[in-house]
Order: structure tokens, then sequence, then C-alpha cells
């Protein structure tokens, strides 16, 4: 079997690690790849945007199954040009991407299909846009529809800073063509929790649940980043409300997009909020895993998702997953200094030799110099998941492995699962 795994970060190291357990015989390629994977597979120089030359590879490789990790390539296209090719993919078509690469797009599917979501309204115009939140609630939400890199979504305590968040975005342009289109949401009060899903656009099959840390402060405070930690399982997400995330969220949204001759074909991923009550509401799709949730729910699994991926790029409802029972997973991201918003590249990494047992360090925004010496090269730097029999344990191995990791400016936060932590 030859696998080819595109994109560079921390999700697609981890992909490619939990394939590799499963598939020891297996060649594995990842473009670009990174010096995580380096270890483990064959790193490709070819960007996952260029779509051009991933299809080449694919072909001079021989490759029976690409697995597209990030968000952007999909959204461009890269499963269309694939299958168009013969090619076996896991990941939705440019159509189906929509759910992610456009919040307008998205709910719109949520209302069609009856899917509980917060009260919105979408703006293209500044001046309109800054008239609706003078008669606002607060707080409220201002998002990106587009592409964001996982930052588009900002809470605001305040219409002050929701005025504020509208010019960034709109005017100052901060993010992009993504911050063109806006929408202005109601607060949801509760819990967030991540639930992905392996689907053919038909059934469905639940990787563990889990909850990332968008802050990047201790106690959930300062900015909003693409996710400082995740930890799984998650004890809100009980069997019943992952039963009715499948029925009211999963089904109901790939049955319209189905409707809108934009079936789903990959992994659909449902961020949501649980309020007091137990009732989930979506705060966002996504096109595929989510970063840094892969990260912590894959060393959760012992078997099944290779065989699951090959079923579904068939065609074939996923297969049955399996899942270590009685374990636990926290990641901590460490970031490089000035992250998130002008990360500072270049400094050398010590990773210690000997890790806690069940530590495994997944590579996000490094390099590695022609002599070896490793390198920040991104602002999530390196993705640190422990397993355990305990939560405590796991989150302390993570925690206690983040410190021992080396590199100037490094940030991280010392509570990823505090809420369980709490609960405990």
């Amino acid at each position: 079997m030859r696998i080819l795994v595109v994109g560079g970060g921390g999700r697609e190291h981890a992909i490619a690690w939990a394939l590799r357990r499963e598939r020891p015989d297996a060649v594995i390629h990842c473009a670009p790849g990174n010096p995580g994977t380096a270890e483990i597979a064959e790193n490709l120089a070819i960007a996952a945007e260029d779509t051009d030359r991933i299809a080449d590879a694919a072909d001079m490789y021989g490759i029976s199954l690409t697995i597209v990790g990030p968000e952007g390539p999909l959204a461009a296209g890269l499963a269309d040009r694939l299958r168009a090719e013969g090619r076996a993919v896991v990941g939705p078509s440019a159509a189906a991407a929509r759910i992610e690469a456009s919040k307008t797009f998205a709910k719109e599917v949520m209302a069609a299909a009856g899917i509980r979501t917060a009260a919105s309204r979408t703006f293209t115009d500044l001046t309109a846009a800054l008239h609706y939140v003078e008669r606002h609630a607060e707080p409220l939400v201002v998002k990106a529809s587009g592409l964001a890199a996982g930052k588009g979504a900002i809470v605001c305590a305040t219409r002050a800073e929701a005025a504020d968040a509208l010019h960034m975005m709109m005017t100052d342009r901060t993010l992009g063509d993504a911050g063109a289109t806006v929408l202005i949401e109601a607060f949801l009060e509760g819990e967030e929790v991540s639930v992905l899903a392996l689907t053919d656009g038909r059934e469905v099959e639940l990787l563990p649940a889990s909850q990332d840390h968008k802050r990047l402060l201790d106690g959930d405070v300062g900015p909003n980043t693409g996710g400082m930690g995740a930890y799984a399982p998650v004890s809100v997400a009980t069997p019943e409300l992952l039963q009715r995330t499948r029925d009211e969220v999963l089904l109901p949204a790939l049955a319209e997009l189905r409707k809108r001759g934009a079936p789903f074909s990959g992994v659909l991923y449902a961020g949501l909020m649980v309020d007091a009550a137990g009732d989930p509401s979506v705060v966002e799709f996504n096109c595929r895993l989510g970063d840094p949730e892969t990260q912590v729910v894959l060393p959760l699994l012992t078997g099944g998702l290779a065989e699951s991926f090959e079923r579904i790029a068939a065609g074939k409802p996923p297969s049955p997953l399996e899942t270590a029972p009685d374990r636990f997973a926290v990641t901590t991201v460490l970031a490089a200094a000035g992250y998130p918003d002008a990360p500072e590249k270049g400094a050398e990494i010590t990773i210690p030799l000997t890790l806690p047992q069940g530590v495994t360090v997944f590579h996000a925004g490094t390099k590695r110099d022609p002599d070896g010496t490793l390198r920040v090269n991104g602002g999530r730097v390196l993705n640190v998941t422990a397993v355990a029999p305990g939560f405590a344990e796991a989150q302390a191995n993570s925690r206690a492995a983040a410190e021992s990791i080396e590199f100037a400016g490094k940030q991280y936060r010392r509570d990823i699962g505090w809420r369980e932590a709490t609960r405990r």
C-alpha cells in the first residue's frame, strides 16, 4: 500500500503516525511533511496547495490512497482533481468543502436541515454591520465567513469590541479575503465539544469526542488562536449526546449536502456548544480532521482508521473504529514567541531523549537545518500528547513533557483539560 498524506502540520504528523502504526509495511509519503513525518515517512518538497504537483506525485509514486489534511487544498478542489484522475482520496469535493470554507453557506445548510445553531446575520457592508451591532445584545460573536486558519471567530464582550472586530476584518483586512463577508452571531452559553465523523456521505463513524482550547493563556484568556491544546474523551460527551449529534446534526447535514448536489465524503467535524440542559448547538462545521484535536484523538485508537480511510475513498461506509478502553489523552501545544499575531521563527529546539511513558511529540511548525539542528518554523511548533490510564496522569505527563522541551520564547498553557479536572 502506498499512501500520500497532504499537509505539513501536527495533524498530518499524527495521521501519518497512526497509519504507520496500523500499516507498518505501507509506503507513506507526506507533502510537504515536516521533520517529524520524516522519521516515519518520506517527505516530498511539494506545497499542500500545489494541486498540479500533488497530482503528478500521486502518479509518479504510484499512490493508492491520498489523505488531504488541510482545508485550503480541499476548498481549492484537490480531491476533485485526484478523483477525476481515478485516484482514491479521503476528503470532500470543493463544493462540499464549502461547509467550512463559507460560514454563510454552512448557516444556510443548517437552516435548511433544521440543525440547532446560533441566530446570525451575514454582512458584506461595514456600515450595515455596525448599525446591526448597535442594537445587538451583549456579548456577541463576530466571524469571518471564509477560511481564517481557526482565527476567524471573535467573542466580543461588548458592542464596542464587536465594532473593532468588524473594522479589523472588513477595513484592515487582517484576515484577507476571509473577512470580506462577516457573520454576527448570538453568543451561546455552554461547553464546547469537538465531534469528528468519518463518512462516505451517508453513514458516519464517530471518533472519540475531544475539547479544544482556543485562547492563548491559562484560564481561557488572551487572544484567539488556532488551538493551544486538547483532551479526549470528554465526559460531557455522553453516549446520549453523541447519538443526538449523529441523528440531529451529522446525518441531517449530510442529507442536505446531497440535496444540494454536493455529497460529502471524508471527515466531517462538528464543533458543538453543549448548554446546561445538555442540548447541543453547532458552532461550526469543518471539512477535515481538526487541529489539534487529531493529535489527541488518533492516539486513543487501536485499529480501524486505515481500513475506514480505504473504504471511504472507495465510496463505502467506514468500518468500526477500535478504541483503547479506559485511556485518556491530553495534548499541549508549544507555540512560538509572538504567536498568534507575529510568530518569531528560527529559535533552536531541544527535545529530551527520554520523555514520560506514553508521550508522543508531534511536529507542527518545525524545520531541520542541514547539520540536524531543529528550529522553530511556525506559530504552533510542537504538540505534546500523553496517553495514560487516568485523566490526571495524562494531563500531568503532557504538561511535564511540555516543560522539558526548550526553545527561546516558548509559550504554552499549563491548564489543558481544566474543565475536566474540575469535574473530576
